[in-house]
């Protein structure tokens, strides 16, 4: 089946010299939730207005659904929905006006039926006829999400959709991205809440410098470059690493409570249960053990620091 985005070999430098990006390739499947993370600057935002037709590219080419976004550019604009981080909202007019008037700029004949249905999904059915100029940060972001709904586009742009948005708008939110990836839409979103990546997202990339430098599946990712930790709590604290387990590279923690064993997951033998042997010959004793795996917040961040 045919990407609904097709990225090629695209490059975009401003008049100043800057190389935003730098022969950016990527496809998007159809009905996958995508999550794009990077540092500030790395050049999440200005790839989705090149994708979104709001900046011209320098180079390279960019196809939605087959189209190209400046041969095709109705066609595509029309295939589209983006949720802009900041709030361009028409303060004086209502959320039900608002949504209704974004989807007739796209030629879409009237559906109050459909408006109803999201607003409804993101609680502002209540405040459909107040004036946006009287609506909370988090109420008129959802009411950017609104807008970008309004017209029933097939891929959909988040960008930092929920920066400054209570944990409560948050997850209604995630709720609606979850049932528009169920109706078939696919999702593109940037987040600072890479938790939030971590839960929804079926694949991830990572852009520094204007580079992709990973697209991987979540799972896949997470189990490559994920590590797990084998805690130990000591009976008695200990005061250095025992010289039998020496090898194992352990950890002690400052009070000499806790010893720390770090593993890779993709290694055939993980060298716990030597581990442990080598512990109860030395007759060193502790009382639990856990065990927890690395983050996507911790995978990325080590990515973002590996040297260009």
């Amino acid at each position: 089946m045919q990407p609904i985005l097709t990225i090629s070999d695209l490059t975009k430098t401003y008049a100043g010299g800057l190389q935003a990006l730098k022969n950016v390739s990527l496809e998007i499947e159809r009905g996958e939730i995508f999550a794009l993370l990077g540092p500030n600057g790395a050049g999440k935002t200005t790839l989705i207005n090149v994708v979104c037709g709001l900046v011209n590219r320098t180079s390279g080419t960019v196809l939605v659904d087959g189209h190209d976004i400046v041969d095709d550019y109705r066609v595509t604009r029309a295939l589209i929905g983006l949720v802009p981080q900041e709030l361009p909202t028409e303060t004086f007019e209502t959320v039900w006006n608002t949504a209704n008037f974004s989807r007739g700029l796209f030629g879409k004949s009237a559906d109050p039926a459909h408006i109803e249905k999201i607003l409804r999904s993101l609680s502002l059915w209540d405040r459909k006829d107040e004036r946006i100029m009287n609506l909370s940060g988090g109420m008129k972001r959802r009411v950017l999400i609104a807008k970008a709904l309004s017209h029933e586009p097939q891929l959909l742009f988040l960008d930092e959709p929920t920066a400054g948005v209570d944990v409560k708008l948050r997850q209604d939110m995630w709720n609606v991205v979850s049932e528009l990836r169920e109706s078939g839409v696919t999702v593109i979103l940037t987040t600072h809440y890479i938790e939030e990546a971590e839960k929804m997202a079926d694949r991830v990339g990572v852009i520094n410098h204007g580079e992709i430098i990973l697209v991987q599946e979540k799972t896949r990712l997470m189990r490559e470059l994920g590590k797990k930790q084998l805690v130990l709590h000591m009976h008695e604290p200990l005061t250095e690493v025992p010289p039998e387990v020496m090898d194992y590279g352990l950890d002690i923690s400052d009070d000499g409570s806790e010893l720390t064993y770090t593993y890779d997951t993709q290694r055939e033998h993980t060298g716990i249960t030597a581990l442990l042997g080598a512990l109860q010959s030395a007759g060193i004793k502790f009382y639990d053990l856990n065990t927890s795996q690395t983050s996507l917040e911790e995978i990325f961040v080590d990515l973002v620091k590996r040297p260009q």
